[in-house]
């Protein structure tokens, strides 16, 4: 508030100190925009190399961010509370007996393995088994190189299958032995292109299987680095294991320009699941114990999905890391066009310097112009590069589809936070050095 009773008495008017200090910021601000807009070309140039710094910052960073999370939710669609542990083929050197290859290929897991590891292992709180065969599925006419998946009831759970007709396979399906079949969207839309598959018969073998279910579409999913390899989910059929077990044996015969392959396995794959991501460690040991001794071949692996989830993001934090540096080069570069120029402004304002000296102006008024301008170079370029940053990316993933990017705001807030700061330590010394200039030496200056 005015001390308008102390004016009335022939006293001069205090202003609050809020108000004048503003007051000064404002006109600084005004004073520096000015002088900024004398120079447009030169101002304009110096504002890009902030911009380009920015736009890279938040860039790479949604980038990396977009990849990393891409990644991670692979990883979390195995269940971070599952253990996998599948059957692997062994090298031949593995597998010859007398120095010569084994006429049939055995390998993998076992059912006793399967009983052993539920017998043994406490924590387990669910078991997935699985049997997994390359065979043609037909139906009259058509044809389709599928999988045919002998599995249980809690295949749907684990691997997040949707219905989109008629049921899954249940647990009295596989005690019953049921020719039964559930067909997966793209088996389904391939063998039954103009009608309704439930009812219908479908051929696996020399067997002929009711549909009593199709699966909606789901995403394939990628490999996860040597761990596991990519899955299409849509061009299976799931029969119950048992009957996939008396139907289709354990032995395999393939032909092969005229030779003949034959591979022996019981069980493809293990998904065992804890109850929380507490026990997933404690379990791991276990559960090796209780396979790995029967198989001197190494022909059983185990994937835990919570260590590859943990490496993701170890990965992706370095990732970030590394683009974020990257690309802090460019606003290092910025910053030091800022300084660049703001030499060259003070060179060329010192007699304006000398005048504002003479008429009272302290060296704090000064250094504060010349921060004043700097700041505003770097706020224009900030905003300037989170408008572009932002948009790169959707630019990117328009353009690249597969390529995963996602802008968080720390990134944003981040970036534009050191561009301002860039701004005032690159503007400092130049400050400094105007507000330091003797008033009687710039008056002279020419």
């Amino acid at each position: 508030m005015l001390d308008l009773d102390g004016f009335r008495h022939g006293k001069p008017i205090t202003f609050p100190a809020g108000a004048w200090t503003m007051g000064r910021i404002w006109r600084g601000l005004t004073l520096g925009l000015k002088s900024l807009l004398l120079h447009k070309l030169r101002s304009g140039l110096t504002v890009l190399g902030i911009v380009f710094g920015v736009a890279a910052v938040i860039s790479m960073l949604a980038i990396a961010e977009g990849s990393s999370r891409d990644a991670q939710e692979r990883i979390r669609a195995l269940g971070a509370t599952n253990i996998i542990i599948r059957s692997v083929k062994p090298s031949d050197e593995a597998q010859a007996t007398g120095g010569r290859p084994a006429r049939i290929l055995n390998y993998g897991i076992k059912y006793d393995d399967y009983e052993r590891i539920l017998a043994t292992v406490p924590t387990i709180r669910k078991a997935l088994p699985i049997r997994e065969i390359r065979k043609g599925i037909r139906r009259l006419q058509y044809t389709l190189d599928g999988l045919v998946v002998g599995t249980t009831q809690d295949y749907a759970e684990f691997n997040h299958l949707e219905m989109e007709r008629g049921r899954f396979l249940t647990a009295a399906d596989n005690e019953k032995y049921q020719n039964y079949a559930v067909l997966a969207s793209t088996t389904a839309s391939t063998l039954f292109p103009y009608e309704d598959p439930v009812g219908q018969t479908v051929r696996l073998g020399s067997d002929y299987y009711t549909v009593i279910g199709v699966t909606k579409e789901r995403a394939s999913t990628a490999g996860v680095g040597g761990s596991l390899a990519a899955k299409d989910y849509n061009k299976d059929v799931y029969i119950p294991l048992n009957t996939c077990k008396v139907r289709f044996g354990e032995r395999i015969i393939n032909n092969r320009s005229g030779s003949m392959e034959a591979e022996e396995t019981q069980l493809s794959q293990i998904t065992l699941q804890v109850a929380s991501i507490d026990l997933v460690q404690p379990t791991v040991p276990l559960i090796v114990a209780a396979y790995d001794k029967y198989h001197p071949k190494k022909d059983v692996e185990k994937t835990v999905p919570y260590d590859l989830l943990l490496e993701a993001q170890r990965t992706a934090r370095q990732f970030s890391i590394i683009l974020g540096t990257i690309a802090a080069i460019s606003l290092l570069v910025g910053g030091i066009g800022i300084m660049n120029i703001m030499l060259a402004t003070v060179t060329e304002r010192t007699r304006e310097i000398g005048i504002r000296r003479a008429l009272g102006a302290k060296r704090k008024d000064i250094t504060q112009q010349f921060l004043i301008e700097t700041v505003v170079l770097s706020g224009v370029g900030g905003v300037l590069g989170v408008i572009i940053g932002i948009a790169i990316p959707q630019i990117i993933v328009y353009f690249i589809p597969d390529q995963k990017a996602f802008v968080t705001g720390s990134s944003v807030l981040l970036s534009f936070g050191i561009s301002v700061a860039i701004g005032i330590l690159f503007g400092l010394y130049p400050a400094r050095r105007a507000a330091m200039m003797d008033p009687i030496e710039a008056l002279r200056h020419e």
